[in-house]
């Protein structure tokens, strides 16, 4: 468990869970971002497979034996759960008993007992009612169609298996294990990627000779907060990425998420719907050098193209 520098209670609520846990504490002194911070967790783990979960975010009680499971299955692999929230928390500033986050006093306020009791998410719920955090999940990290389309796309890319060279890109931050010598063995995240290293660092992975997998486990996240983390918006990723992996997957990325957004301003022909025609655009501008020389080749060959004419395939 590291905690990344918090200036709240974090660390006593860790020191009263070790109590009854077999938890490794880690404090930072200040703060080290996301991928630092999983990275310190990781050199100071002793297991064989590490999964990673965020400070928000429940596991389902057998979240670690199907990882597991997976994992014993075949060697080399990277395994990601079911991500679901809880939406029903996003006004709290604690879960477990209801308090109003800053700015959401109000609406906690017009929120009767019994809205509130079955808002809350409860330590005696986690520990002995786990269904009655299930029930009320929903799929995707985020509420809201973007998150929960992008769910969607990728799990069903895991479990269909069509174009397994793409599915790197469904990589999660959270809910996702990997062998631990293999993480150590590539340096880890990313410590440049505060978004997006989930899937830099599987890509990294799968170029030595790893391959993703998709396992029954679920993970909760406490939503906290109107919103998402959208890439689309939350550029900084992209620079350090392509400048890492110069390739057409990775230049297209930003089309893909763009297709599924509803707001979207892309002519419909250039839109990307899933991973299998992400890895056949990708195909296609195969000698283009650049970002945006390859976002300009998919345009042109996509606007050029018959609309009619099926989408090719990869080549194998």
């Amino acid at each position: 468990m590291v905690n990344d520098g918090s200036s709240d209670h974090t660390d006593a609520v860790i020191e009263e869970a070790r109590s009854h846990l077999d938890l490794v504490h880690v404090t930072n002194a200040s703060a080290q971002g996301r991928s630092r911070a999983s990275n310190i967790g990781a050199r100071r783990a002793s297991g064989e497979i590490l999964i990673f979960l965020d400070g928000d975010t429940l596991a389902a009680p057998d979240l670690v034996q199907s990882h597991l499971e997976v994992h014993r299955a075949g060697t080399g692999r990277i395994v990601r759960g079911s991500t679901y929230h809880l939406r029903c928390t996003r006004f709290f500033d604690d879960p477990a008993t209801g308090t109003a986050r800053a700015g959401e006093e109000a609406r906690v306020a017009r929120m009767g007992p019994g809205e509130i009791a079955r808002s809350v998410v409860t330590v005696e719920q986690v520990r002995n009612e786990f269904d009655a955090i299930d029930n009320r999940a929903q799929p995707g990290i985020y509420p809201g169609a973007g998150p929960r389309r992008i769910f969607e796309l990728e799990m069903g890319a895991l479990h269909a298996r069509e174009v397994p060279d793409i599915l790197w890109v469904a990589a999660s931050g959270a809910n996702q294990s990997v062998p631990r010598d293999a993480f150590l063995a590539c340096g880890g995240f990313h410590p440049d990627i505060s978004i997006n290293e989930h899937r830099e660092l599987a890509l990294r992975l799968f170029k030595e000779g790893l391959s993703m997998w998709p396992c029954t486990g679920r993970s909760y996240h406490l939503t906290h907060r109107t919103g998402w983390r959208d890439p689309l918006q939350d550029k900084d990723w992209e620079d350090v990425f392509f400048e890492l992996h110069p390739i057409p997957d990775v230049a297209l990325l930003s089309v893909f998420w763009d297709s599924i957004n509803e707001q979207t301003s892309l002519p419909p022909a250039a839109r990307i719907h899933s991973l299998p025609e992400l890895a056949a655009a990708a195909q296609r501008c195969r000698g283009a050098v650049g970002r945006e020389m390859i976002r300009q080749r998919h345009m042109e060959l996509s606007l050029a193209a018959p609309a009619h004419a099926p989408f090719p395939g990869p080549r194998a």
